[in-house]
């Protein structure tokens, strides 16, 4: 299904969406950041800058409370926490790396294990994507395989035109939900051009002759040189759209405390220590090299697609300067 809405009309249907109870999250300045936040008013989105942190979060909180406990005397209560708890969101202005990670996480989620909190957004959350029309350095999408108008993972998909509205264009049952319950704000097509899009400026990466010298080189003197500079902060994996790795923890007293789902990465040194005190990955040069091989080789060897979405803010946030763009482009002209 095809339509046009005006800017104006998009703001009417953000701040009715709101009034009528549903949760709308879409970027918006926080502190000088440009974050996905929760709206309170259309007029707090903004549409020119790619929120600092990913989507994500709208599915997978960074800590989340999935059970808690008490104790009194010697009776222990135990209670889980209802994932049915979540409201109907819709997510807008989703970039198109941040939208096609989402059906990457899905893959996961729902895998041999279904998280039920992960599943339970997705199925109360409706995005809406936009294509983007500025790049910087950083960028590098095109280079996986992906483009700025990747409509993959949206519901419905805005395309800003020229002489102003956006070209709207649905892609599941959701998305035709939305348009057909605010018939009102959509009209039929127009002939505007679509405004110029972003040009990203990276190389295509072939992901499969990568993949291949990834397979034949676990070892190599490679993985020394690219981390000597890695500090194993963990922030390439927390901007991440892609990355998924979680840790479980208790936190409490002996009286009560709660069972928790904390953001986890494996650059972090003690992401594979074991209780024994080995660890099989005891040096940067290891723990990163499992950061491109997972994104690379061992996601494919799972589900058949690579576990990057070529977002850039890896780069723009690294305190070192590592550039994994730079990385698979250097194996993929070995």
């Amino acid at each position: 299904m095809q339509k046009y809405i005006s800017e104006q009309n998009l703001h009417t249907l953000i701040d009715t969406l709101i009034t009528t109870g549903t949760r709308v999250v879409a970027p918006r300045i926080n502190a000088g950041t440009p974050l996905y936040e929760p709206l309170t008013s259309a007029g707090e989105m903004i549409t020119d800058q790619l929120p600092k942190r990913s989507a994500k979060e709208a599915f997978f909180p960074v800590c989340e409370d999935i059970m808690t406990y008490e104790k009194e005397g010697q009776k222990v209560s135990v209670t889980d926490i209802d994932p049915n708890r979540f409201p109907e969101t819709v997510l807008v202005g989703v970039r198109p790396c941040d939208a096609v990670a989402i059906p990457v996480l899905d893959a996961v989620f729902s895998w041999d294990y279904k998280d039920e909190f992960f599943l339970e957004r997705r199925k109360k959350t409706t995005i809406i994507g936009m294509a983007c029309t500025t790049a910087d350095d950083a960028c590098f999408c095109t280079a996986v395989g992906l483009s700025p108008t990747e409509t993959r993972g949206s519901d419905l998909f805005l395309t800003p035109l020229e002489g102003g509205g956006y070209a709207c264009e649905t892609f599941s049952e959701k998305g035709e939900a939305l348009v057909s319950n605010h018939q009102n704000l959509f009209s039929e097509p127009t002939n505007d051009k679509a405004k110029a899009l972003a040009q990203p400026s990276a190389e295509k990466i072939d992901l499969k002759k990568v993949k291949s010298w990834l397979d034949d080189h676990f070892e190599d003197p490679l993985w020394d040189g690219v981390a000597v500079r890695c500090v194993g902060c963990g922030a390439c994996a927390f901007v991440c759209p892609a990355c998924h790795c979680f840790d479980i923890v208790d936190e409490g007293t002996e009286k009560s405390g709660k069972r928790r789902k904390n953001w986890d990465a494996c650059g972090f040194w003690k992401f594979t220590h074991h209780a024994s005190g080995h660890n099989p990955r005891d040096l940067q040069p290891k723990r990163y090299r499992n950061r491109i091989m997972h994104k690379f080789k061992y996601y494919d060897d799972k589900f058949g697609q690579t576990l990057c979405t070529g977002c850039g803010r890896c780069v723009r946030i690294c305190p070192v300067g590592i550039d994994i763009a730079a990385i698979v482009e250097e194996i993929n002209n070995k």
